[in-house]
């Protein structure tokens, strides 16, 4: 299971949960899993993990803010005439945390995300594709740092 992501219903908000199911020797995480989460607890508070977080923190704000060349910028023949402000990105990280992930009969220690999409209003859940997106957004995470 390298990650779940879970929309909420009624919000504009999205969960992503990515369990750390294999060492990461750069980070001091040799023995992830564990029998109980107070063993876990020991994990998330370390050095290695909180630098983790920083590191999986400045990927996915690379990864947000990543997009495709529109013509203007693929063009020699066009002029920029900067009409148009820098907006944000729609999608903004509300949390990044540690999480203590279960699986079977074991925990492991793992990162959870929450996103929020400033595109939609905060009574109506995330579309589709915008979760499709989101999955998207996971799966580069876990891939640039290759947590699985």
């Amino acid at each position: 299971m390298p990650f779940r992501v879970i929309p909420d219903e009624d919000k504009p908000y999205v969960s992503i949960e990515i369990p750390l199911e294999k060492p990461l020797p750069d980070y001091d995480l040799d023995d992830v899993e564990k029998a109980t989460p107070r063993e876990i607890d020991g994990i998330l508070v370390s050095q290695g993990f909180r630098d983790l977080v920083d590191d999986a923190r400045g990927v996915l704000i690379e990864i947000l803010c990543e997009h495709h060349k529109t013509l203007m910028e693929q063009s020699t023949h066009f002029t920029d005439l900067e009409l148009t402000s820098d907006a944000a990105h729609p999608m903004e990280i509300m949390q990044l945390t540690g999480a203590i992930c279960t699986e079977d009969e074991s925990y492991l220690p793992g990162l959870w995300i929450v996103l929020r999409d400033n595109r939609v209003p905060p009574n109506q859940p995330l579309s589709p594709s915008a979760v499709e997106r989101v999955k998207h957004y996971a799966n580069e995470l876990v891939r640039r740092m290759d947590l699985a």
